[in-house]
């Protein structure tokens, strides 16, 4: 294969719309993206059943069959050891072996997240790979670093997620040494739990990110920062809050322009304005939550994903790959690199 592609293993039996949808949305990225080689994992006669509803570029589209599906319910650590023949496990050993670039799966989080350390490894001096998702906010994106992947992490942890967060938030999105804050209870120093206190004093000595200070969950969807740092748990419950209250106001607001003639009038009327706005809000447009600091990449999207935000997944993999971020965390955190990678057992 040509050197000139940016290899992207895709999970065709993950999330609760697979195959079809995974299998839509790599299409549709071979169709916009002249430079990107897929690879569908999963049940061959499943993905080929869905594949003869498209013209595709075959030369750049491949199968690997893989028999097996880790349920989201399954124990993670136990069904990336056991289910070898899975997708999820199939498609992190491309990443391992150097074949694809990248993962994408809508699959289980806990085997997501366990296969990416386990299989794909850290970068040689990363303490912990957090999962970073962007999230719509009033002033444009922004990175919140870590939303699951460590519920308790050390104050040296979040210095490094920090550090990654910056460097992925101004080569994916353009912004400028992006504004870091640190999520807490109060804006002033001396406020919040042991952790947030010992990292605070870090974060305003460590060179290279642009720290603000404290941030209240309250002032993120203003966009009062770029990147947002926090542990597992707290990233998990203000990500979980996000949707769900996105949710609930989009469809009341859905609900009560149609309560009346007058009102679904007023609703034609502002029906361009407000699509634009929705679109905006859109978290499915800025694809997958990235697992920062893995020697290659993977990145989970939303279990219900639809063909959209996997295409944009996609092509966050390809910005990923042409930027060199792991390249960037190595040099700019001044992390050692041995001259080969230890191996690890799974």
């Amino acid at each position: 294969m040509s050197k000139k592609y940016v290899r992207v293993a895709v999970d065709a039996m993950g999330g609760d719309l697979a195959p079809a949808e995974p299998v839509k949305g790599a299409v549709e990225a071979l169709e916009k993206r002249k430079s990107l080689h897929v690879t569908l994992v999963g049940r061959e006669e499943d993905i080929r059943a869905e594949l003869s509803k498209y013209k595709y570029p075959e030369d750049r589209l491949e199968i690997l069959d893989a028999r097996e599906v880790i349920e989201m319910a399954e124990p993670p650590v136990n069904a990336i050891r056991k289910k070898k023949d899975s997708s999820i496990v199939r498609g992190l050993k491309l990443v391992k072996e150097g074949t694809c670039d990248a993962f994408v799966t809508a699959g289980s989080t806990g085997a997501t997240l366990a296969g990416g350390q386990l299989l794909v490894g850290r970068i040689r001096g990363i303490e912990r790979p957090p999962l970073a998702p962007l999230m719509p906010t009033a002033k444009g994106p922004v990175l919140l670093v870590d939303c699951g992947a460590n519920m308790d992490a050390r104050a040296s942890q979040l210095v490094q997620f920090a550090q990654m967060g910056s460097i992925y938030m101004s080569n994916m999105t353009g912004i400028e040494n992006p504004r870091v804050a640190l999520v807490n209870v109060g804006a002033e120093e001396e406020k919040g739990n042991a952790l947030v206190k010992e990292v605070y004093p870090l974060l305003k000595e460590c060179e290279g990110i642009n720290f603000i200070g404290n941030i209240e969950a309250r002032d993120i969807p203003a966009g009062a920062a770029d990147v947002v740092v926090c542990d597992a748990f707290v990233g998990n419950v203000i990500l979980k809050l996000y949707e769900g209250l996105a949710s609930t106001l989009i469809h009341k607001i859905k609900d009560a322009l149609m309560t009346s003639l007058r009102s679904k009038l007023g609703a034609l009327l502002i029906k361009p304005a407000l699509k634009g706005m929705l679109k905006e809000f859109d978290v499915s447009s800025y694809g997958g939550a990235p697992m920062l600091g893995l020697r290659g990449l993977v990145v989970k999207t939303h279990g219900n994903s639809e063909a959209v935000e996997i295409r944009n997944a996609i092509e966050q993999c390809i910005l990923f790959k042409k930027k060199d971020i792991n390249g960037q965390f190595v040099d700019r955190m001044g992390l050692k690199q041995p001259e080969k990678a230890p191996e690890q057992e799974v």
